[in-house]
């Protein structure tokens, strides 16, 4: 590995040049990303909104990095090694890290640390870890004898991530592409792009060399640039299902990898022999956590008929106790929501809702005292049916859909009968039953009696939820091109 002079970063979270190969470079666009808390409406920051010709550099300098093998052809233990020490510098910068999401997203620290901080430490150390115990050689015996096999990072990655966990989901796209020993092009949400910044300096800190890892902030255009380049070798996308459509279709044109981790409508299966007291609490955050703004949040609760009442009012009294509130209050369990458009367009989806014949059993308020934010309180429903738009459309905000059923086949059917397909959940005393519900449920994750990603476990999802899996060995692996080498009949490679 090579030590390189690194530029210190600003001191402040205004940025003025882009961090280009691990180096503070002028951008060449003369655009800026204002950045405002969605809680409080202050401006926390701001950084150079990249252009194509500032994708173009960043990309340059990642191929020639991943050219001159200054990365890729280090060990893969030397490779964990860095990996796991920027784990260690999150730990230690814990609660400016927290300060500094929170200040972006506007969720309180408390959930940044526990839904960000943790899960973001936990894949970086896993996938450090598959490095090191990954087969990345080996020789087989085949027809003619012996095969050399092999594994080679798949070259530059071009990672786009969204804004609603940002430091996870930064740690969750840099910590394969860097493991796999790939040079890496981050762009991060235009609404979240200062935490970014401050990740990758922490790579360059751990030691990453100079040209691996560059981050461009910006909109859809600076992600179309990024997508389009020629020399990028692989997207990783997480983000809405309609734009990773339109990425999916360009990587096509161009055969170019890609991995897709889209949106999600999960559906929370609650059998009959659950007890509603025990289970309302972990439920409800399950669909509630981060304001709903979760692409794994269970926002359609099925429910046996006959327990409906029991279960609905639990579920009320611990959405009551999740208390909306600033970044700055210590008891706040639920932020606002990332912008003025989205909590509109979240009052329009309980609109619709309730023009479709939905009963608002507890009604969504814009809270008092929280008028410099974007913050909506949560919305349960129930006489919700499986086709209305509520309970078929990702909304991305706090609203459950309560739907009935009978029968546990029927419940199956319901949560199945979704365009998408990444998480669920079975709420039941008997944990036997909750596998043979979940073995038949199309979903990528599923969790029983609560939900969580496991950072060493595959994540994705089927259907509309995505291409590929992240986390573990599996994400590991969608980072690498596998090679064969034939060798001569006859030729032994142990002799």
């Amino acid at each position: 590995m090579t030590d390189t002079a690194h530029a210190a970063p600003p001191t402040s979270r205004d940025y003025s040049e882009l961090l280009i190969g691990g180096r503070w470079t002028p951008s060449h666009s003369a655009d800026t990303l204002e950045v405002f808390s969605p809680a409080t409406g202050q401006r926390v920051g701001s950084t150079p909104l990249a252009d194509a010709t500032d994708v173009d550099t960043a990309v340059k300098a990642a191929r020639a990095a991943f050219d001159s093998g200054v990365w890729r052809n280090t060990s893969p233990e030397d490779r964990a090694a860095v990996i796991a020490k920027v784990a260690d510098l999150i730990d230690e910068r814990g609660t400016e890290i927290a300060d500094l999401v929170a200040s972006e997203m506007g969720a309180p620290p408390l959930a940044v640390s526990t839904l960000q901080q943790l899960p973001a430490t936990g894949v970086l150390r896993e996938y450090a870890k598959a490095a090191i115990n990954y087969s990345w050689f080996e020789y087989r015996d085949g027809l003619f004898g012996k095969t050399q096999v092999t594994r080679e990072p798949v070259g530059v990655v071009g990672a786009i991530t969204a804004w609603n966990v940002p430091l996870f989901l930064i740690c969750n796209k840099l910590g394969p592409a860097l493991a796999a020993g790939c040079s890496v092009v981050l762009k991060p949400a235009p609404e979240t792009p200062l935490s970014a910044n401050y990740i990758a300096e922490l790579f360059t800190e751990a030691g990453l060399p100079e040209g691996v890892l560059s981050v461009v902030p910006g909109g859809p255009e600076t992600g179309k640039a990024l997508v389009a380049h020629t020399d990028v070798d692989k997207i990783t996308f997480t983000g809405s299902t309609a734009a990773g459509r339109a990425i999916a279709a360009a990587c096509g044109e161009q055969l170019k990898r890609c991995s897709l981790e889209l949106g999600g409508k999960s559906a929370a299966i609650v059998l009959a022999d659950a007890d509603p007291a025990e289970i309302a609490g972990m439920l409800t955050f399950t669909g509630l956590m981060n304001t709903g703004q979760a692409c794994v949040a269970q926002t359609r609760v099925l429910v046996p008929s006959s327990k409906r009442d029991e279960i609905v009012a639990a579920m009320i009294e611990a959405a009551k106790l999740l208390k909306p509130g600033l970044p700055s209050d210590p008891e706040a369990q639920l932020g606002p929501l990332i912008t003025e458009k989205q909590r509109g367009k979240v009052e329009d989806y309980i609109q619709q809702g309730k023009d479709a014949g939905a009963v608002a059993v507890l009604e969504s308020a814009r809270p008092d005292g929280l008028e410099s934010g974007y913050f909506l309180s949560p919305t349960i429903f129930t006489g919700v049916t499986n086709d209305m738009t509520i309970a078929r459309e990702e909304i991305f905000g706090p609203v459950i859909s309560v739907i009935d059923y009978e029968t546990e086949d029927e419940a199956i059917a319901i949560a199945n009968d979704s365009d998408y397909g990444l998480a669920g959940t079975v709420w039941t005393a008997d944990v036997e039953r909750g596998l043979e519900i979940a073995a038949q449920i199309r979903t990528g994750t599923y969790g029983v009696n609560w939900y969580a990603i496991d950072p060493g476990s595959p994540f994705g999802g089927y259907k509309n939820s995505g291409i590929g899996r992240e986390n573990g060995t599996e994400g590991l692996e969608s980072y690498v091109e596998h090679k064969s080498v034939i060798l001569p009949m006859g030729y032994d490679p142990s002799a």
